[in-house]
C-alpha cells in the first residue's frame, strides 16, 4: 500500500543510523592508548584500526550510492546497518588486533551502505529551495558526531573499556533499524549497470596509496620486505586511480563514477572542499587526544571533554547556519568556516606545550574549531546537490560521501606519518621507540613530554594547510539562483517489483 510522504521523520529515523558511523570515525582516537596496553600492540599497528574502518568506508561509496538509485534507499540502509551492527559486536569481542582490523573492514562496509542513502533521501524528498534546511541537519549531525566520538570514547573507556565503544552499537543499532523500517517510505527505483572494473580499480588504488602513505615511516620511506619500495606503492595507487579516471572517461555505458556530474561548478568545488574538511577532522583530534593523555596526563574522559567546546558550538549554530543557507550566499559563509578553522588549529599549535596549568586556555580554540564546523557542513552539502537529478540523487551524493571519506582516509594516514615523523626529527630515533612503550603505558616520562609536545604542535599544522586548501575552493562556489529546478519532491511510494527506467522523469509506481 502507498506511504503518505513524511521527509523530516524519514530523515531523522535515517540520522540516527548516520550519527552513529560517523561517531565511529573518531571515537576509536581517544581509545588507542588503551587497546594499546589492552591488546599489546604499538601505535602504528592501533592506527589501521581507524584506517581499515575508513578505507573500507570510502572504496565502495561510489557504487553503493547506485544500489540505493536501484534497489531504493531503505533496503540497501537497513542491510547495511545489520552488517554494521553486527561487526560492531565483533569488534568488542575482539581478543587481538587482528581481529580487531578485521571486524573494523566489515564495519566499514556496512557503513558504506548506510551513508549515500541518506543525502539521497534529502535530494529526493526535500525541494531546492529547503534543502538548506534538511542540509542543516545533516550538517549538524555529521559535525557533532564527528567531535561526540572523542567525548564518548572517553566515557565509555574509563568507565567499562576499550571493547565498549563497539558494543555500545549494538542497542543504537537495533534502534535505528525500527526507526528506519517503520518511518522511511520506498522510494522510487532506477535501472542501472555496476562497472566491476571500476570498483577493483578504485578500491585497489586507495589501498595502495593508503597503505603506502601510512606505512612509509615504519619502513624509513625504504623497502617493504627487503624489495618493494614505500615509494613504489604510493605511485602505484596514484597510477591505479588516474587508470581509474581514465576508464570511467571511457566507459561508454553507465560509468561507476558520473564524471559529467563535474561539469557544474558548484559539485565540483563542493566535492574538494568535502574533501577538505575531510581531511582536516580526521586528522586533527589525533595529535590533541595523543597530547592531552600523554603529556598533560588527562584521563580519556577528561581529555576527550576538552573537545567539548567544538561539540556544543557546532549543535548549537548548525540550525541557525542552515536557516541561513537557504536565503544567504552559501559561499561567504563556508569561506568564514574554513578561515576559521585553519586559524583554529594555528592557535593550538602556538599554544600547545608540556606546561599543564594552561590546559583551560585550549578550551578556546577549541571553541573555535565548533564555529567553523557549524559554517562547513550544510553549505557546502547544499551546494553540491542542490542541482542533482532525482535519477542520479544516488550517485551524486555517493560520489559526494566518497571524496569526503577519501579526504577523512588520506588525512588518517597522512597525520600518522606526520607524527611519526615529527617525533623522529624531536626526539631522535631511539626516543621515539620509548615514546611507544610509554604510549602504551599510558604517560610519558618528563624528559620526552617537551619534544613529544612539539611534535604534535607541529602536526596540526598539516591540518591547518588543508582547511586553506578548502577555503580556496569554496571562495569560487557560485551563488546559487533561488528557484532553479533541481531534483523536486519525489512522491514515494511502496517499492515495485520491478524497477522503473533510468530517467529522470520516471514515475513513482505502487506495488
Amino acid at each position: 500500500m502507498s506511504e503518505t510522504a513524511r521527509p523530516w521523520p524519514a530523515l531523522w529515523a535515517l540520522v540516527v543510523g548516520f550519527f552513529m558511523i560517523l561517531v565511529d570515525t573518531t571515537i576509536v582516537s581517544v581509545a588507542n592508548p588503551a587497546i594499546m596496553a589492552g591488546l599489546g600492540t604499538d601505535i602504528d599497528a592501533v592506527i589501521w584500526v581507524t584506517s581499515a574502518y575508513l578505507l573500507t568506508y570510502a572504496a565502495p561509496l561510489l557504487v553503493t550510492g547506485r544500489l540505493g538509485d536501484r534497489f531504493g534507499p531503505k533496503p540497501v540502509y537497513l542491510t547495511g546497518l545489520v552488517v554494521f551492527t553486527l561487526a560492531s559486536l565483533a569488534c568488542g569481542l575482539a581478543g587481538s588486533i587482528g581481529v580487531l582490523i578485521a571486524a573494523r573492514a566489515v564495519q566499514g562496509l556496512g557503513a558504506a551502505l548506510m551513508t549515500p542513502q541518506t543525502m539521497a533521501v534529502i535530494t529526493r524528498m526535500f525541494p531546492p529551495d529547503s534543502r538548506g534546511k534538511a542540509m542543516s541537519l545533516w550538517g549538524a549531525v555529521a559535525g557533532v558526531a564527528t567531535l561526540v566520538g572523542p567525548i564518548l570514547g572517553g566515557v565509555l573507556v574509563d568507565g567499562l573499556g576499550w571493547e565498549w565503544i563497539f558494543i555500545v552499537n549494538v542497542p543504537v543499532g537495533v534502534v535505528a533499524f525500527v526507526l528506519a523500517w517503520r518511518l522511511v517510505p520506498r522510494l522510487e527505483t532506477h535501472a542501472h549497470r555496476f562497472d566491476v572494473l571500476g570498483v577493483v580499480l578504485s578500491a585497489l588504488g586507495m589501498f595502495l596509496l593508503v597503505f603506502g602513505i601510512q606505512e612509509g615511516q615504519s619502513y624509513d620511506w625504504g623497502l617493504i620486505g627487503g624489495w618493494l619500495p614505500v615509494w613504489g606503492v604510493v605511485g602505484a595507487g596514484v597510477v591505479v586511480l588516474a587508470a581509474f579516471v581514465w576508464h570511467q572517461a571511457r566507459t561508454t555505458g553507465e560509468p561507476l563514477l558520473p564524471l559529467g556530474l563535474f561539469r557544474d561548478r558548484n559539485f565540483a568545488l563542493a566535492n574538494g572542499a568535502i574533501s577538505a574538511l575531510g581531511f582536516t577532522v580526521t586528522s586533527m583530534s589525533l595529535p590533541l587526544v595523543f597530547y592531552y593523555q600523554l603529556v598533560l596526563g588527562f584521563s580519556p574522559t577528561r581529555s576527550a571533554l576538552m573537545l567539548a567546546p567544538m561539540a556544543v558550538m557546532t549543535l548549537v549554530l548548525s540550525p541557525v547556519i542552515g536557516r541561513r543557507v537557504d536565503t544567504a550566499n552559501p559561499r561567504n559563509i563556508a569561506l568564514v568556516g574554513m578561515l576559521l578553522q585553519a586559524g583554529a588549529l594555528v592557535w593550538f599549535f602556538l599554544w600547545l606545550s608540556p606546561d599543564p596549568d594552561q590546559w583551560a586556555r585550549l578550551l578556546l580554540p577549541s571553541a573555535v574549531l565548533g564555529v567553523a564546523n557549524a559554517c562547513l557542513w550544510s553549505p557546502i552539502s547544499s551546494t553540491a546537490t542542490r542541482n542533482l537529478p532525482r535519477a542520479q540523487a544516488g550517485a551524486g551524493s555517493g560520489v559526494f560521501n566518497t571524496t569526503r571519506q577519501i579526504g577523512s582516509v588520506l588525512g588518517s594516514a597522512a597525520i600518522a606519518a606526520l607524527i611519526q615523523a615529527r617525533l623522529v626529527a624531536e626526539l631522535g630515533p631511539g626516543a621515539a621507540d620509548s615514546t611507544g612503550a610509554a604510549e602504551a603505558a599510558g604517560s610519558l616520562p618528563e624528559f620526552l613530554t617537551g619534544g613529544f609536545s612539539d611534535a604534535m604542535a607541529q602536526s596540526l599544522l598539516l591540518p591547518a594547510a588543508i582547511a586553506l586548501v578548502g577555503a580556496v575552493l569554496v571562495a569560487f562556489f557560485v551563488r546559487p539562483e533561488r528557484g532553479v529546478p533541481g531534483a523536486p519532491t519525489a512522491a514515494p511510494a511502496a517499492a515495485p517489483a520491478t524497477s522503473a527506467p533510468a530517467t529522470p522523469s520516471a514515475p513513482a509506481t505502487t506495488a
